[in-house]
């Protein structure tokens, strides 16, 4: 394989933590006659996916470069240097769509250093998005791939919406923009190829929808039928967490809800998520959350000094 079209740096992983999700911005298309290159742009402050739709297109993004081929994409960062890298040795036609995030992300070199810097990645997204008791999780998107047919005809579905009224056409291309990006993450098969990523995924999903019963080792070994420590150990590189930590910060994040939402005892909550013992809830939640129950309710319900 000739590494100039081969390599192109196709490790490379946008990783985007949601909620929120990714929204469109900005749409068009361009053709690039022969002769003609892609202009240069420095931190245009919004991600923007090129697709080529006829032809190659030569781009660069900082230190690396690529040639997109038809059917093919790339997603430009919104804080890099952006150029043609040559120009088109024949009529090339791309679609451009501008979007943002409003929360964390980065690019990473592979989907291991993606899971490593995952749940610094969540943290640094719970401050910047403002959220306390929301279930984070992960997007993952190559920055360099090749579209499906069914991706592609998501796209055209797209542009056909600029025929709609004003009115609808915005909220109308929101939608299939969203559609656009979760096929071409499920694409991508990334956050399906590994076992451990796919078999975490399942713990994570028994966990939540179990939380309120009795979940032990023993009971996950005979749901999974694997070992108690290889369990863990995929937990470990997904969340940062083993499946038992996952499932009392769950149960934490849920009483957090509760105290805030209902006037419930103490006694009660516990035993709404999950704990059998109230002294144990309140143990684990004082060193999880730095306070006891009470005194977290007392805060959030606290009334500001008018005055």
């Amino acid at each position: 394989m000739d590494q100039s079209e081969g390599y192109l740096m196709s490790e490379l992983i946008m990783h985007f933590v949601t909620p929120p999700i990714p929204y469109f911005i900005d749409s068009g298309k361009h053709t690039f006659m022969p002769g003609e290159r892609h202009v240069c742009r420095y931190s245009i402050n919004v991600f923007d996916i090129i697709i080529v739709t006829k032809g190659k297109l030569f781009i660069g993004e900082n230190k690396n470069e690529w040639i997109i081929h038809k059917d093919e994409a790339i997603i430009l960062r919104p804080d890099a240097y952006h150029y043609g890298t040559t120009s088109c040795e024949e009529e090339t036609e791309i679609t451009w769509i501008h979007f943002q995030t409003f929360g964390a992300w980065d690019e990473m070199k592979g989907i291991n250093e993606c899971l490593e810097n995952q749940m610094t990645l969540f943290e640094k997204h719970k401050q910047k998005a403002y959220l306390h008791h929301c279930e984070l999780s992960s997007i993952f998107i190559p920055k360099k791939l090749k579209l499906s047919s069914k991706s592609m005809n998501d796209l055209n579905e797209f542009y056909s919406l600029d025929n709609d009224p004003r009115s609808l056409r915005n909220w109308r291309k929101q939608t299939a923009f969203q559609n656009f990006m979760q096929n071409i993450n499920f694409d991508s098969g990334i956050a399906t190829n590994s076992t451990a990523i796919h078999l975490a995924e399942k713990i994570e999903l028994f966990i939540r929808q179990n939380y309120t019963s009795k979940i032990t080792n023993p009971v996950l070994k005979a749901e999974f039928n694997y070992h108690p420590n290889y369990l863990a150990k995929c937990m470990l590189k997904v969340y940062g967490l083993t499946p038992i930590d996952y499932l009392l910060q769950y149960r934490i994040e849920q009483a957090k809800k509760l105290l805030i939402q209902t006037d419930w005892s103490i006694a009660r909550i516990a035993d709404e998520v999950g704990f059998s013992n109230p002294a144990y809830f309140s143990s684990v939640f004082t060193n999880k959350q730095g306070t006891a129950p009470a005194n977290f309710r007392k805060k959030e319900f606290r009334k500001p000094e008018i005055s």
